[in-house]
């Protein structure tokens, strides 16, 4: 059972979403406000102090207010407590109906959460309360405010937007900003386009995401009423650059290219196609990119012959920027494999070419001196502080061979440590995983590594040293 009330927090201060319309001048005296999820109630008081007027309903602390409209309702940080989707979205448009002037949502960002102690939930994760967090990235929210309401929010602060009732006011506000920052007109006059035509460049926006190109009038529904909006697709495109920044684009762009040069040096097994049969969008993609089918294959085939060069192998292992690297293999978590070196790609490329997909895996083991490439199962990496081999799937490049073991019966299987070393950065449990890392090296639980590979050895090693470990934290028995 999700406790939301637990959520709800004590403020010694107006929230921030309620400091921000303050500063931005959005609300006054004069208005009415209208918290809609007030928990506590704790932003009414402040208000109430500052002379505003203000009610709030909230269905664990306030469940009998009556809910009527206002010029302004709060909606501030109430859909990221929400774990159903549905329900998330409901929310949103009950308090959108209720606001006579302005809305203002608010929710956490992944960039300001402190995740390592949550565990997964849904879209989002539960925290050790058992209370749920969906944390947004900026455009992430943005993009389900306007797919929900079917309106243009702008965004006040990160994690901060406002939905306007009257496009007026909206588009007043949005100059008013820019006026402030004293931007050159050219530039005010981009953020307003994107501004007012978001809807019609957002299926610009998909497309260059999924492609890194720019499409063709053939590609896009909407081509035409973007010519006729900013003149061309590439004028529309130069717009969102202006907004957005260039650097992100230019890494998509280096990423698709990338991807469409894994697929082609790849796609030497078990033959070439020819260029014409080739879906006409990946014929798009191999011009932009490499300007002919010719000069694509051959930079696709310089990368396999590199693949096939454990020694090039072996220096792409090591310099891996995540991955446990042993003497003989680097093993990483499926997850990041496509943010491996385009050589590491390839390399495993080659094994799935194969095997094919492999359900279940969790690690992949690529060695680095002979060419194998393992893939194995941890059906519980996440949520177990150290997770059993269900199975391995090992691919000979060189025999073409395939070894297949189970490993779900065995009396005393394998297990992982250290699990923060196979995963990316950014993935969602990685602190988790080098908290309870760090207390087992304190503990000198890793005094003699080699034997600690088997789960029955290291449960002697714990009960040994009086130790439990108890989801990912180590306690002492008692």
């Amino acid at each position: 059972m999700i406790a939301r009330d637990k959520t709800a927090i004590r403020r010694s201060e107006l929230s921030r979403p309620l400091r921000t319309a303050l500063s931005d001048g959005v609300l006054a005296g004069a208005d009415r406000i209208f918290d809609y999820g007030c928990g506590h109630g704790d932003d009414i008081r402040y208000l109430e102090l500052a002379g505003i007027t203000a009610f709030g309903w909230d269905p664990a602390y306030r469940p009998d207010v009556v809910r009527s409209r206002a010029d302004i309702v709060n909606l501030g940080y109430v859909v990221n407590v929400v774990e159903n989707p549905q329900e998330r979205a409901e929310a949103l448009r009950q308090a959108w109906e209720y606001s006579g002037r302005l809305l203002i949502v608010a929710a956490r960002l992944k960039s300001d959460a402190d995740i390592g102690g949550f565990q997964a939930f849904e879209d989002g994760c539960l925290t050790r309360l058992q209370t749920f967090q969906k944390f947004f990235e900026q455009q992430e929210l943005r993009d389900w405010i306007q797919a929900t309401l079917g309106e243009m929010p702008v965004a006040a602060a990160p994690g901060v937007f406002y939905v306007f009732r009257e496009s007026e006011r909206r588009e007043q506000f949005v100059s008013s900003r820019y006026r402030r920052r004293i931007a050159a007109p050219r530039v005010r006059l981009s953020d307003r386009l994107f501004e007012e035509n978001q809807a019609a460049l957002q299926t610009l926006i998909t497309f260059v995401i999924e492609r890194g190109r720019l499409p063709d009038a053939m590609e896009l529904d909407n081509a035409a009423e973007l010519d006729s909006l900013f003149g061309s697709v590439r004028r529309a495109f130069q717009v969102v650059r202006r907004v957005t920044g260039t650097e992100q684009w230019e890494a998509i762009f280096n990423e698709r290219k990338t991807d469409l040069l894994v697929y082609v040096a790849l796609g030497r097994f078990p033959r070439r196609p020819i260029v014409s049969s080739l879906p006409r969008a990946l014929q798009l993609d191999i011009k932009a990119f490499f300007g002919t089918y010719k000069a694509a294959c051959l930079a696709g085939d310089a990368l396999l012959f590199e693949a096939g060069d454990m020694n090039k192998v072996d220096t792409a292992c090591s310099e891996a920027e995540f991955g446990k690297l042993m003497p003989a293999a680097l093993y990483v978590h499926v997850s990041g494999l496509n943010r491996l070196a385009p050589i590491l790609r390839v390399y495993e490329g080659c094994a799935k070419v194969l095997s094919g997909q492999i359900e279940g895996t969790a690690i992949i083991k690529l060695r680095r001196n002979e060419p194998k490439i393992s893939y194995l199962g941890y059906p519980q990496f996440d949520s177990l502080a150290h997770p059993t081999l269900s199975f391995s799937v090992r691919v000979d490049l060189r025999t073409f061979g395939i070894r297949h073991r189970e490993f779900v019966e065995a009396p005393n299987p394998p297990i992982l440590h250290r699990k923060e070393e196979f995963v990316p950065a950014d993935y969602l449990e990685r602190a988790l995983f080098a908290q309870l890392t760090r207390a087992e090296e304190e503990a000198g639980l890793f005094a003699n590594p080699s034997e600690i590979g088997m789960r029955d050895a290291w449960q002697q090693r714990l009960q040994r040293l009086g130790l439990v470990i108890m989801g990912h934290e180590l306690k002492r028995q008692t």
